[in-house]
C-alpha cells in the first residue's frame, strides 16, 4: 500500500474528505519525525513504539574499488510492534 492508496483507505472509513486524510496523514508524520529528532519516543498502545536508535561509526569497503572506507556513526528511526498489532498480523484477535 503506497501513500495514496492508505489517503483512500482511511477517507473511507473515516467518511472524510482524500484531502483532509491527506493533510492527517502529513500531519502525523510530521509530529512523529520532529520527536523522533527531539529523542522522544512516540508510543501508540497497542499499535507500537517509534524510537531513534544509534548506529556506531564502522569500517566498509567502496564495492566498485574495494578501498577502505571510513562510515560515520548515525541515527536511525525504529519502528516496535505492539502486542495488538503482532496479534492481528499473525491472525490472532
Amino acid at each position: 500500500m503506497n501513500k495514496a492508496e492508505l489517503v483512500d483507505a482511511i477517507a473511507k472509513k473515516a467518511g472524510g474528505s482524500k484531502s483532509m486524510a491527506d493533510v492527517m496523514i502529513d500531519a502525523f508524520i510530521d509530529t512523529v519525525t520532529g520527536s523522533l529528532k527531539k529523542g522522544e519516543n512516540v508510543t501508540l498502545v497497542g499499535f507500537g513504539t517509534f524510537s531513534q536508535g544509534k548506529r556506531a561509526a564502522r569500517s566498509g569497503r567502496n564495492p566498485q574499488t574495494g578501498a577502505a572506507i571510513k562510515i560515520p556513526a548515525a541515527k536511525t528511526a525504529k519502528f516496535a510492534a505492539g502486542a495488538r498489532l503482532k496479534a492481528a498480523v499473525n491472525g490472532r484477535k
